[in-house]
Order: C-alpha cells, then sequence, then structure tokens
C-alpha cells in the first residue's frame, strides 16, 4: 500500500522552483570537486614521477587510493544517514574533501600523499550517496529524474575545470614543484565554498515521516519550500520498516550496485582509448598539449552526454537509457575488437571512441547515479545507495589495476573485446534486475502498517 499525505503530495506535484536550483548548486558543488579531483591526480602524478622518482607500483598505488577510500565513503556516509539522517551527515564529506585537498597540497612525501588522497577519497565516496539521496527526497515527481541528473553533471563541468586549471599552471611558467601542489589545494576551493549551505540544509520530509514519524515538522518544512500551506496531523497508517535483505531488494541491489561496478570497469576502456589517441595523433607532444587535447575530446563527446541525459530521462525513463547506452558501448568496443585496423586509423577511432563516450554519459554513467536513489524505500534509501556507489567504486579500482596488464600482455583488441562482454553484461543486468521509477512517487516503495493514526482524516494541500 502506497503512503499518501499532504507533504508528499506537495513534493511530488510541485512545479520546479528555487529551492531545487540551490540544492542542485549545493550538491553539484561536490561532484565538481570530485570530478576536478579525478582528473587533476593524473597530471599531478606526470609531474611527481621524475620529481619523486615513483616507481609504476607508486603511481597505482597513488592513482588508485581514492578510489578505495571513496567506496568505504559511501558504505559509511549511507548507512549513517539512514540512522542519524539526511541533515547530520551532510556537509561532513565536503568538509572531508577540502581538508583533505588543502593536507594533499602540502604532502611532504610520497606516503604523506597517499594517506591525505584517503581522506579525499572519503570525502568523494560520501558525496554520493548523501547529495543522490537529499536532491531525490526533494524533488517532484515529474522532473525528479531531470534534477538528480544535473546534480551528477556538474561532474563534467569539473573534468573540464581539471584540465584547464592545469593547463594554465603549466603554461604560464609556473615551477612544477609548486603547480602540483597548486593543482591539489584549488580543489579545496569549490568543496569549502558549500559546506555552510549543506550544514543549513533542512532535514528531508521524506525522512522526517518515514522514519521519524514526525508529521508536524515535516508539514512546516513542506510548506517552507513549496510555498504551499500543507496541513500536519498524523499519518494514515505507519511506515513499516523495511529489511535490506528482503528478496525484493537484494535483486534491486544487484542491479544497481552490479551495473555500476561494470560501467566503472568499462569506463576504463575509454581511458586506454584516449591515451592510444593521443598517442598516435601527438607522438611528441608537451603535456600541457595533450592535456588540452584530452579537454577538447572530452568536451565535444561526453559533456553534452550529460546534459542530454538530464532533458530526457523523464520522458525515456532510466531504464531505457541505460540499457540502451551499455549496448552502445558494447558495439563501439566490439567493432575495435573485431576490426583491428580501426586502431590504425586515429580519425575512425577517435569517431568510435567519441560515440562510446557520449552513450556512457547518456547511459549509465549518469543512470547508475539516480537509480538506487530512487528504488528503495527511505529507511534503506541512503544505505543502499552508498552500496551500490562502492560497487562502482571498486570497479573503478579493479580497472585501474587489471586493465593496464591486460592491455600490457594481450593487447588493445583483445582488451577492448573483454570490456564489449562487461558492458554487454550490463545491458543484461539492466534489463533483469533494475525497475523503471519515471514519473512514479518515490512512495510506491513504501510499505504501510495499521496504526491507532489510521482512522484520523488526511489533510489536504489547500
Amino acid at each position: 500500500m502506497s503512503v499518501n499525505s499532504s507533504v508528499l503530495e506537495a513534493f511530488d506535484e510541485s512545479k520546479l522552483n528555487s529551492f531545487h536550483w540551490k540544492t542542485i548548486l549545493t550538491a553539484g558543488m561536490g561532484f565538481f570537486t570530485d570530478a576536478y579531483d579525478l582528473f587533476i591526480i593524473g597530471t599531478v602524478t606526470a609531474i611527481l614521477t621524475p620529481m619523486w622518482h615513483l616507481t609504476t607500483t607508486q603511481l597505482s598505488i597513488l592513482n588508485s587510493t581514492s578510489l578505495a577510500a571513496a567506496a568505504l565513503g559511501a558504505l559509511f556516509f549511507g548507512k549513517l544517514m539512514d540512522l542519524l539522517g539526511r541533515k547530520a551527515m551532510y556537509g561532513i564529506e565536503v568538509a572531508m574533501l577540502a581538508v583533505g585537498a588543502i593536507l594533499s597540497a602540502c604532502a611532504p612525501s610520497f606516503i604523506w600523499l597517499v594517506i591525505f588522497r584517503f581522506i579525499v577519497g572519503l570525502g568523494v565516496g560520501g558525496d554520493y550517496p548523501t547529495s543522490s539521496v537529499i536532491m531525490t527526497e526533494y524533488a517532484n515527481r515529474k522532473n525528479r529524474g531531470f534534477l538528480v541528473t544535473m546534480v551528477f553533471a556538474m561532474q563534467g563541468l569539473g573534468l573540464l575545470a581539471g584540465p584547464l586549471v592545469a593547463s594554465l599552471l603549466l603554461s604560464i611558467g609556473i615551477p612544477h614543484a609548486i603547480a602540483w601542489r597548486l593543482m591539489l589545494g584549488l580543489g579545496a576551493i569549490p568543496a569549502a565554498s558549500v559546506i555552510y549551505l549543506r550544514r543549513k540544509m533542512p532535514e528531508t520530509p521524506r525522512y522526517l515521516l518515514a522514519v521519524k514519524q514526525d508529521a508536524n515538522q515535516a508539514a512546516s518544512v513542506a510548506s517552507h519550500l513549496t510555498g504551499q500551506r500543507v496541513g500536519g496531523g498524523s499519518w494514515n497508517g505507519k511506515v513499516a520498516k523495511q529489511s535490506m535483505w528482503s528478496r525484493k531488494h537484494v535483486v534491486r541491489l544487484i542491479g544497481t550496485a552490479g551495473s555500476w561496478f561494470l560501467i566503472d570497469v568499462a569506463f576504463y576502456g575509454n581511458s586506454v582509448s584516449s591515451q592510444l589517441i593521443l598517442k598516435a595523433l601527438l607522438p611528441h607532444a608537451a603535456l600541457v598539449t595533450t592535456t588540452l587535447v584530452a579537454t577538447a575530446i572530452f568536451l565535444v563527446a561526453a559533456v553534452p552526454g550529460y546534459f542530454v541525459a538530464a532533458g530526457l530521462m523523464d520522458k525515456i525513463g532510466r531504464k531505457t537509457i541505460q540499457s540502451v547506452g551499455f549496448v552502445v558501448m558494447a558495439c563501439a568496443y566490439a567493432a575495435i575488437f573485431l576490426v583491428p585496423s580501426i586502431a590504425k586509423l586515429p580519425l575512425v577511432f577517435l569517431i568510435v571512441y567519441a560515440i562510446s563516450y557520449f552513450f556512457i554519459e547518456f547511459g549509465p554513467n549518469t543512470t547508475t547515479f539516480l537509480v538506487p536513489s530512487e528504488v528503495f524505500p527511505t529507511n534503506l534509501r541512503g544505505t543502499a545507495h552508498g552500496m551500490s556507489a562502492a560497487g562502482g567504486k571498486i570497479g573503478a579500482f579493479l580497472g585501474a589495476f587489471i586493465l593496464p596488464g591486460i592491455l600490457k600482455a594481450s593487447g588493445l583488441n583483445v582488451t577492448m573485446g573483454m570490456l564489449a562482454g562487461v558492458a554487454l553484461l550490463g545491458a543484461i543486468l539492466t534489463l533483469a534486475a533494475v525497475p523503471e521509477m519515471k514519473q512514479r512517487s518515490l512512495e510506491d516503495n513504501e510499505e504501510m502498517q495499521p496504526s491507532a493514526a489510521s482512522a484520523s482524516p488526511r489533510h489536504s494541500v489547500s
């Protein structure tokens, strides 16, 4: 039985308003910082390798530490936001990002940089469940996919900012010994800019109702944020606390965490491709040149995918966008596997690469962030999203460690063939285990149990 109250109706049926846009900015700046940091560490390691005489093993550790930490951060923050509330945890993760960025910029040695990168990773991981769940629970039914995807789309802007900052610092002649510290330290600015806004964010009415059972406080928040007079009072029944390990939720978790794991493994296929393209097109280029070229490729091929996904998420649906994205990725990788000569034709290779990159963003890279925040009940939403995000980070961690070895031992074609299989498996898993939530209320996931309040009349939005 679906939950029904004036508070939830007010949120589900409200129009887009200034609070929604403010929440996009407040939540999205975390992903801007995450993406900036994701790019900038590659440039930093390229600078530090000759300066600190880093070995291949040390490079692998430095590049993957934050990924492993992010998996832990997602689990930790996801669970605590279900236990303590969304408001209690929100803002702590970006504070960790800011502190970790500043400490990383001051790192005196390799070991200290790894430790500080671990702190950054915890903040990155924590940002996934907190921001997605909060935006989801504040969104209206009609535009929920758009709103949550727009939060994630800030990642695309951060991935552009990273190489632009790196290129600027390198091109104006700042010594490398200072430039890498500035690159890392500047990541603290966007994270720190929203700490106050996050800490002032009110608790979501859905959490107040379903977990705290505080209808009056939920009505007060709903009235303030929607501009409508919303009645408080009692529930027409009580929300049942559901178990994470029921058959329904386990199947959904396999779908959300499994597809996120697979996209993050397959995503490294494009990382492999980008290095091949740059090597073929600019074999003798300087670091600043290859950085700008990589930025241009991302701007043309990937950034539009984020915003096309946001615009169509509530029209086409999550399941269709995710499954089609996986299928196109599989076809692109399979083409390189089946027609090896493509790898020797940079222009053709670039076209195939661009298509796959677009459908990663207009596809599972955006939907895997959205879906876990929609398909679980309120008392499990943070935990389930954290587990799903952790699955993705484990996939990214394995991709960072394993794919370079496979590429070196077996070559590009075999690597792409394997990734084609990974992407195809993602499409199958999406179709089998991921429910569609387009235009549906989040309360379709809740269960009601009788209570003494069931005889109380429902209040309506007036």
